[in-house]
């Protein structure tokens, strides 16, 4: 009887590699787990199913995770305001680290000893897979035959053609990431440093050159509609071609990547998110969200999702929401996005009775007298002692 693999499964050149590999050379049987966290339709989805059975593999899993994945993720990098470098949303890493929890589940439920993957040695997801396998399922074995063998893409595909699989796979100049919180994109230009993306390389093209007033609703800071509102707006900010961008940062195995995406939902959703919360929260309520987001996220682009500090972090999060609850107005236009204002009963800019550089009823001037006064009285303390001559000198 033979041992049975695992593979986390996407219909690509690496996990149609590592299926033909394993059954082939390994001998073993091949379970793929396709994992949708909410970017693939019911027609995409049966031609994955239709090329994992093409290439030999004993039973095909599809797993839709995409609600667990917007509940227990999306909801937290939209309270975080969480833009990687402030400007990437964590697209990949998030969906990631939910597919491979998804694939050591379904290995656990059927007597599956080893789980694979088809990262190469060269990225961050190796380090993903790995980790979450490993803590969930210390006693399986990992496999990842692109990464241990070193091959190239080009030397996958003569393999799968000696191999006699009935697939075939385009030379596609980009390699397109497609999920529901975002698409990235990959070519010959990320991998340098000064070379932009051509438009034609970005899976939405513009289609809509009139301005389009819409809004963002949102409940306790989780956007209305959910999943459902994702997928409207990633359809019309598409068409608009917003939210696109080249990403540099730091990879977890210590080099710098470069990765340009195509985000129009999750970059609208945060900004707009953002906007309400400077209306209605505080500023220190503010500051420390911002502090705590940034490590939240570091932590889920490094892997440590199953990390406790996670779901403390989750609380703070959460619990920070309460007021944040109002619509939010949008322009959009070729290219580009304004957030035009907001509505919401937790206002506190309406809720105050002063103007910002206009007028008060809350304050006279000599109050404010008495108060710079003793808000300036530390420093003028320091100066009395230390006379160090003119600053601008």
């Amino acid at each position: 009887m033979k041992d049975k693999v695992a593979v986390a499964f996407s219909g690509g050149l690496d996990t149609s590699f590592c299926v033909t590999y394993l059954i082939k050379e390994k001998d073993l049987e091949a379970h793929s787990v396709f994992v949708d966290t909410g970017g693939f339709n019911e027609k995409q989805k049966k031609q994955i199913k239709e090329r994992a059975y093409a290439l030999g593999v004993s039973h095909h899993e599809t797993v839709d995770v995409s609600n667990v994945y917007y509940k227990k993720c999306i909801r937290y990098l939209v309270y975080g305001n969480m833009l990687r470098n402030k400007s990437y949303p964590m697209s990949v890493s998030s969906e990631r680290t939910f597919q491979a929890l998804a694939v050591s589940d379904y290995a656990r439920k059927n007597g599956i000893n080893i789980l694979a993957h088809g990262s190469t040695g060269a990225g961050n997801d190796q380090v993903r897979f790995d980790m979450i396998f490993d803590i969930l399922a210390p006693e399986m074995t990992i496999m990842a035959p692109v990464r241990d063998l070193g091959i190239s893409r080009e030397d996958e595909k003569k393999y799968l053609e000696k191999a006699g699989a009935k697939v075939s796979f385009p030379d596609y100049e980009y390699s397109i990431n497609q999920g529901l919180w975002g698409t990235s994109v990959g070519g010959r230009e990320t991998l340098t440093s000064n070379l932009g993306i051509p438009d034609n390389a970005y899976p939405g093209q513009l289609e809509i050159r009139d301005e389009l007033n819409i809004e963002i609703e949102f409940k306790k800071g989780e956007i209305a509609g959910g999943i459902e509102t994702i997928r409207n707006l990633q359809k019309i900010g598409s068409a608009y071609a917003i939210g696109r961008g080249i990403h540099v940062g730091e990879t977890i195995i210590g080099i710098k990547g470069r990765v340009g995406f195509e985000a129009p939902a999750p970059v609208m959703i945060i900004q707009s998110h953002q906007a309400l919360e400077k209306h209605v929260l505080s500023k220190w309520q503010i500051y420390w969200k911002d502090q705590l987001s940034e490590w939240y996220g570091m932590m889920l682009h490094e892997g440590h999702y199953l990390d406790p500090v996670m779901r403390n972090i989750e609380t703070f999060l959460e619990k920070s929401q309460e007021t944040v609850t109002g619509k939010v107005f949008l322009k959009l236009r070729p290219y580009s996005f304004a957030i035009e204002g907001i509505s919401s009963d937790y206002d506190l800019m309406q809720a105050s009775k002063a103007r910002y550089g206009e007028t008060t009823t809350g304050w006279t001037g000599e109050d404010v007298k008495g108060f710079t006064r003793i808000l300036s009285n530390p420093m003028r303390i320091y100066y009395s002692v230390n006379k160090k001559g003119k600053i601008l000198d």
